[in-house]
């Protein structure tokens, strides 16, 4: 086994300047990390991470409590998240919470027990005083469904205006008469959209309403049978069969909105020849459904990134200032807003 001693013969360097050059944890020139990286690549040598993590008395395994995997949104963002802490040396084992405080006060507790490095939680269940008095000296990173998670690490979506983009894009088409699907009923919103407790699909719910509020003579109705495919097509066929003149729907996931274009064409309406259909998230099979679904694509890449760097900076840094950073959006109009069969940005914007 190449060890990290031949690697500095072999480069002319120290081993410092190896370790160094591979942790990032010092500056080296350019000719240097040149020099270390050939060495590297001629003779062979690989990091023997757990050896690494042994020495700072870490295991080398993180946690990731999602409410569900086989939706589309979670099982894309938890697969990106796999990937990214790969890149550092990172295992990542997955839990399922079921949305619920049972399951991710379970999670919690489980990645203590197990000595997790650090646990990604996308707490819809519990609050941040829980979090934080359930976590004790673990690090965490929340993850978005909360609006009002301040003094833990936080990583949101621009829920609110992210939702009004959507809306907009839809009465700047004409539409006047819209459907939410997914949302509570809207009357029944409170006055706050970013108050504690307040869930991304209120959030949503809140964005449709400003921007309607913008449109004189729009209006809309919600319905939420829940959170899959089949729910997404029931609300669609009942908001249709009690108004036919709808002329737009805003689905607060993609997937509501795979299952809605279902339902309107069980219902025999055309999309977008009778009315027009956006969703939120952007996931991947927006691009492939017929017609191809328009949609709100948060920032992923830039969501990932920062949960794990945040992440990362809270096991080195315990004592760290917690921060909050909410992802950027772009709207992406396809074929069920009457946009172009190939993606379009048409707006970029954050909260």
């Amino acid at each position: 086994m190449v060890t990290m001693r031949e690697v500095a013969e072999a480069a002319g360097v120290s081993v410092m300047t190896v370790s160094n050059t591979l942790t990032g944890l010092r500056p080296v020139s350019p000719d240097t990390r040149r020099r270390v990286l050939e060495a590297v690549e001629r003779l062979g040598y690989q990091v023997n991470v757990a050896a690494r993590n042994l020495r700072r008395g870490r295991t080398g395994i993180v946690g990731l409590a999602v409410p569900e995997l086989s939706g589309h949104y979670f099982g894309l963002l938890g697969s990106r998240l796999v990937a990214r802490f790969a890149r550092e040396g990172l295992r990542v084992v997955v839990e399922e919470t079921g949305a619920s405080r049972e399951g991710e006060m379970a999670a919690l507790r489980d990645s203590r027990v197990n000595a997790y490095d650090g646990l990604v939680l996308s707490a819809v269940g519990l609050s941040e005083a829980e979090v934080e008095a359930l976590g004790g000296d673990l690090p965490v990173v929340v993850l978005g469904e909360r609006q009002a998670h301040r003094r833990v690490d936080h990583v949101r979506m621009a829920n609110v205006a992210g939702a009004a983009a959507a809306t907009r894009h839809l009465l700047e088409r004409g539409c006047r008469r819209l459907g939410v699907v997914g949302a509570p009923p809207l009357d029944a919103l409170g006055a706050a959209a970013d108050g504690e407790g307040a869930q991304a699909f209120d959030l949503r719910a809140h964005g449709v309403l400003t921007a309607l509020r913008e449109v004189p003579g729009a209006s809309a109705v919600a319905a939420s049978r829940g959170t899959d495919l089949a729910a997404g097509a029931a609300c669609a066929r009942e908001l249709l069969a009690a108004d036919r003149r709808l002329d737009g729907l805003v689905c607060v996931t993609d997937t509501l909105a795979l299952g809605a274009l279902r339902g309107l064409a069980d219902a025999g309406a055309r999309v977008p020849d009778d009315l027009l259909v956006i969703g939120f998230d952007d996931v991947d099979d927006a691009r492939f459904s017929v017609p191809s679904l328009s949609s709100i694509a948060p920032g992923h890449e830039e969501m990932v990134e920062e949960t794990v760097r945040l992440l990362l900076r809270r096991i080195d840094d315990r004592a760290a200032e917690p921060e909050v950073f909410t992802g950027p959006f772009t709207l992406v109009a396809r074929e069920s807003t009457g946009g172009r069969t190939r993606p379009l940005q048409v707006l970029r914007g954050q909260a």
